[in-house]
């Protein structure tokens, strides 16, 4: 989640929203979408380094829940979609793609209350500051900040049901930033090295040498681990490629430099107990491209046989922030390719 701790008429206005929490509802949303034909602003570049731009929506509702996503992970079909937002609500819905097969809206989207595990709902974000979503067989476990765990929800049914039980994280809650916990939290394929485990990644609560804590929860390499952590981004969402690589998508803002997002693909081998996560940058933009606060990731595999990734933004209800989903797909770049890096 981005925070704004910061003075000044930027702190708020962001912070607008945050007092007037959104009332508890549910039920169809309607959602407008405008379409982002360019990532690079003034810029007809679709190539950057690994990864081609396909297209993406900017996206309004009437509706005021709508907003403050925070993940996203779609259905094996590839339109039907999962996503949380961090005022402790489901959202669900279907993307729609234009007679090219880019998206041209979301359809279907229905937007409920998260219960926790006495069936409670609360509005704010104190008890269900969900950040994180990952879907495993029969479940959909999410992550929450502040009071920070990983809860299990059944699948189907998450919509109604309260959280079925917590899986422990493996470090004290008092070593955790309350507003910089596990944003990230995604589950490896089976036959990968980590064999379905899962694995958490903090925004930016961080160990002694000033890497992330991360941890893998399960699986035959369950253990500690961290993420390197350079300057001022920080991890907020990710997904594993069907190799075992991970991809994830980091956040930045600052007065100084002002919002920034990037892309880290870190290889499977990389990923394992007592080891700092480190890998290369696929993406990365600033101002001078279509983002905005950047906070959800996944990726799937297309009818064609090729990578897709899709990364979404949380306005944090503010009306100085949008709604962004943005697709990418995932080549294998030329020699020497680094058109739209910055390093």
């Amino acid at each position: 989640m981005l925070r704004k701790p910061f003075a000044s008429l930027v702190s708020i206005a962001l912070g607008l929203a945050a007092l007037m929490p959104p009332a508890l509802g549910e039920g169809g949303v309607e959602v407008r979408s405008r379409l982002v034909t360019d990532f690079k602003i003034g810029s007809d570049e679709t190539k950057f380094g690994s990864l081609e731009f396909l297209g993406g929506l900017e996206m309004v509702s009437p509706q005021r829940l709508f907003g403050s996503l925070s993940s996203i992970r779609f259905r094996s079909d590839k339109t039907r979609f999962v996503g949380v937002l961090d005022t402790g609500h489901w959202m669900t819905g279907r993307i729609e793609r234009d007679p090219q097969g880019h998206l041209s809206g979301l359809t279907d989207v229905a937007i409920t209350p998260m219960k926790n595990r006495a069936g409670r709902s609360f509005e704010g974000k104190g008890y269900m500051d969900a950040e994180g979503l990952t879907l495993h067989a029969d479940q959909v476990l999410v992550s929450f900040e502040q009071d920070h765990r990983v809860d299990i929800y059944p699948d189907p049914g998450f919509e109604e049901s309260r959280a079925t039980d917590t899986i422990p994280i493996p470090f004290p809650k008092k070593s955790l930033r309350a507003n910089r916990g596990f944003e990230t939290i995604a589950v490896a394929p089976v036959d990968s090295a980590l064999k379905g485990g899962t694995l958490i990644v903090a925004e930016r609560s961080l160990d002694t040498d000033g890497n992330a804590y991360a941890a893998i929860l399960d699986g035959p390499l369950k253990g500690r681990l961290s993420l390197a952590h350079y300057g001022d981004f920080d991890a907020t969402d990710g997904a594993f490629l069907p190799n075992g690589d991970l991809l994830l998508l980091e956040r930045r803002f600052n007065m100084a430099d002002g919002i920034g997002m990037r892309i880290r693909r870190i290889k499977a081998a990389d990923i394992r107990p007592e080891t700092v996560m480190d890998g290369e940058i696929l993406l990365q933009g600033d101002f001078g491209y279509q983002i905005d606060n950047m906070e959800g990731l996944d990726a799937f595999t297309a009818e064609d046989g090729t990578t897709h990734v899709v990364i979404v933004s949380d306005d944090n209800h503010s009306i100085l922030q949008r709604n962004l989903m943005l697709e990418f797909r995932l080549v294998e770049p030329r020699a020497g390719d680094t058109a739209g890096l910055q390093r």
